[in-house]
């Protein structure tokens, strides 16, 4: 799977997710609060982090992380396209950058 499948497939499943809110809230979530369902994401991604170096004790951590993982992806990439931002064109941008200004500090 390519960065546009994966990116369309997160999109597909935003879909479902605001007809379920419809459903039962009556809207929307906001950007806002897709943001903080991350943070939250985010915390348990850190905790499970911590269990996979063994500092803390999560039973079945592995599949948990992984799962973790991919939450916080699916909302960087929905959150990514209601907010305007080619992601993966930053992504590119962004890494390429880092790179040279890297590999500038190391040949110093």
């Amino acid at each position: 799977m390519n960065f546009s499948d994966l990116e369309q497939t997160a999109l597909q499943l935003n879909d479902l997710y605001e007809q379920l809110e419809v459903k039962r809230y009556g809207r929307v979530w906001s950007t806002q609060e897709l943001a903080l369902g991350l943070m939250g994401d985010v915390g348990d991604l850190a905790k499970l982090i911590q269990a996979n170096a063994g500092v803390r004790t999560i039973s079945d951590h592995q599949p948990k992380l992984g799962h973790e993982l991919s939450d916080c992806l699916w909302s960087i990439m929905v959150l990514a396209n209601k907010c305007g931002v080619d992601l993966e064109g930053e992504f590119v941008r962004n890494t390429r950058e880092i790179s040279e200004y890297v590999s500038g500090e190391l040949a110093r």
